[in-house]
């Protein structure tokens, strides 16, 4: 059975005519009893408020500290990602410049060739225009020889 405050005032005891105690002693003493009493279930209320507060805090805590590592991890990801991300990209732009590289070369060589075909064409038509030339050079003079008188 639990005693309140307000039980420990409220007690009466039976007074005997002989070697009682003293009434206004046991009120003095049964007053004391009860203050002292209301402060330790005050402290106490306060105690278990504050734990319960402590508690609420504590869980706050721990569910913060949770979404926390949840959001870190998150984030790992996401730079993971990232990181893959730009690496194909950089391999993706460097094999394109590669192929662009090699279509260029291929374009400067193939031209090269052209040039030295187109080259060789103008060299044979020279030699082939020399030889016409000095044919027709030899004509005429043959002819001019032939026309002289002697």
């Amino acid at each position: 059975m639990k005693i309140s405050p307000l039980d420990i005032q409220q007690q009466q005891f039976k007074v005997k005519t002989f070697r009682g105690l003293d009434p206004d002693d046991v009120d003095a003493f049964l007053q004391t009893v009860a203050g002292e009493m209301e402060s330790l279930i005050r402290d106490n209320n306060e105690m278990k408020e504050q734990q319960s507060r402590q508690n609420r805090e504590l869980l706050d805590l721990a569910e913060k500290e949770r979404e926390l590592r949840e959001t870190l991890l998150s984030a790992q990801r996401v730079i993971e990602e990232m990181k893959a991300n730009a690496r194909k990209e950089a391999e993706l732009i460097v094999s394109e410049a590669e192929l662009k590289g090699e279509r260029i070369v291929a374009d400067a060589e193939r031209q090269l060739g052209e040039l030295k075909s187109h080259i060789e064409e103008i060299r044979r038509q020279k030699i082939q225009f020399e030889i016409s030339f000095k044919a027709l050079l030899e004509s005429f003079s043959r002819q001019l020889t032939c026309n002289e008188p002697v």
